[in-house]
C-alpha cells in the first residue's frame, strides 16, 4: 500500500534521481582520492621528515573551506601525538603571529594558492624562519612557489556540478592531511595508550586509563564480616552495604571467603539456621581478588570470565582494601 502511495506521489522516481546524483559525487571524490596516492613522492617524505622533527607545535592555516579542513587536521595531529593548533590568517596579522615560534612548523592549505590573507602574511613567515609546508592545487601559484614544501592536491573537477562549490578539493586536502597525521603517527610509534591520554574522556581513554583503585568501595564501605558470625549478621552487613556481598575474615582480618546472594539462596535450600549458623559453614572459600592498580577494563574481563558481579581488592598480606562491583565499572562508561 505504501509503495503504491509513493509511486503515485513521484517518490520512486525521486529516490532514482537523488541517489544517482550523490553516487556521482561520491565517484568523482573517490577518484580524486584514487589520483592523490601517485603524488605522495619526495615532496611527502620531506613534509614528514619536517613535521616530525619539530621541536615546538604545527601551526595550521586556511581561509573559508580550507580553514575548516584545516581545523580538523590540526585537531587530528594533536591527538594522535603531533601538538598542533589551527591560526585564522586574519586574526594572525592583528597579533595571533605572535602564537608562531621559531620553533613551529606552519602548514598552509589553499587550493588556488593565492589566497590573499595568507600571500600578506608571508614576508613575516620568512622572517621568522619557520618551515612553510603548503597543500595546493597549483604548483606554480605565489603560495606554492613561497613554500618551503608544496604538496599538490589538485583535482581533475570539483563534485559541485557548477563547479563552484569547494567539494572534491577539500576532500583531497582533509585526505592528505590524515596521510600526513597517519604516517607521523606511524613513525612515533604512538599507542592506544598515547591516544587515550589524549582522549581521557572517551570509551578507549577509560578503558585504557581507568583503575579499580579510583572507582572501588573502600573503608567502611567494604562489607565484613567475622568467620564466627552468623548468617543473619552478614545479610544484615550486606543489606547495608548493597553490594550483594560481603566479604569474610578471620582473627587477623585476613580474607577467608566470600558470601554472596548466591550463597544465600543455597543456605536457605539446605535449611540452614540464619540465627545458629557460622558464615564460614556457607561461605564460598577461595574467592577471586585482584591486586590494586589493574584497570577496571580487566576487572571486568575476569568479572565476565568468572560469571560474577564483585571482585575484592586485596593487599599483599590477603587484608581487603576494596570493593569493585560490576555496576561501578559500567557506571564509570568502560564497558
Amino acid at each position: 500500500m505504501m509503495q503504491d502511495i509513493e509511486k503515485l506521489c513521484g517518490l520512486d522516481s525521486d529516490l532514482d534521481q537523488f541517489c544517482g546524483l550523490g553516487r556521482t559525487v561520491i565517484e568523482n571524490e573517490a577518484k580524486a582520492i584514487h589520483a592523490l596516492m601517485h603524488r605522495l613522492d619526495h615532496s611527502f617524505a620531506n613534509a614528514c621528515r619536517r613535521l616530525i622533527s619539530c621541536h615546538g607545535r604545527i601551526v595550521v592555516m586556511g581561509v573559508g573551506k580550507s580553514g575548516h579542513i584545516g581545523r580538523k587536521i590540526a585537531a587530528t595531529f594533536a591527538s594522535t601525538g603531533s601538538p598542533a593548533f589551527f591560526v585564522h590568517p586574519s586574526e594572525a596579522k592583528h597579533g595571533d603571529i605572535g602564537m608562531i615560534t621559531q620553533q613551529d612548523v606552519l602548514l598552509v592549505l589553499s587550493y588556488s594558492g593565492e589566497t590573499e590573507e595568507i600571500i600578506s602574511l608571508i614576508p613575516f613567515i620568512k622572517r621568522l624562519n619557520v618551515p612553510l609546508i603548503t597543500l595546493t592545487g597549483k604548483p606554480h601559484s605565489t603560495i606554492a612557489q613561497a613554500a618551503t614544501i608544496n604538496i599538490d592536491v589538485s583535482i581533475e573537477k570539483e563534485a559541485c556540478p557548477l563547479g563552484l562549490a569547494p567539494t572534491t578539493s577539500t576532500t583531497a586536502a582533509l585526505v592528505m592531511g590524515d596521510a600526513l597525521a597517519m604516517a607521523l603517527l606511524e613513525r612515533r610509534g604512538f599507542t592506544e595508550k598515547d591516544f587515550a591520554l589524549s582522549h581521557p574522556g572517551g570509551t578507549l581513554g577509560r578503558r585504557l586509563l581507568l583503575l579499580v583503585d579510583e572507582i572501588m568501595h573502600k573503608g567502611d564501605a567494604i562489607p565484613k564480616v567475622h568467620h564466627q558470625a552468623s548468617i543473619k549478621t552478614a545479610l544484615m552487613e550486606m543489606t547495608q552495604k548493597k553490594l550483594g556481598m560481603t566479604t569474610v575474615l578471620d582473627n587477623d582480618d585476613q580474607l577467608i571467603g566470600i558470601f554472596t546472594d548466591g550463597d544465600v539462596r543455597r543456605a536457605f535450600d539446605n535449611n540452614a539456621d540464619i540465627h545458629q549458623t557460622p558464615i564460614r559453614q556457607v561461605m564460598t572459600k577461595n574467592p577471586k581478588v585482584i591486586q590494586p592498580g589493574i584497570l577496571a577494563a580487566e576487572a571486568l574481563s575476569i568479572m565476565e570470565s568468572y560469571k560474577i558481579t564483585a571482585l575484592i581488592i586485596t593487599d599483599e598480606y590477603n587484608h581487603p582494601q576494596g570493593i569493585v562491583h560490576i555496576h561501578d565499572i559500567l557506571r564509570a562508561g568502560v564497558a
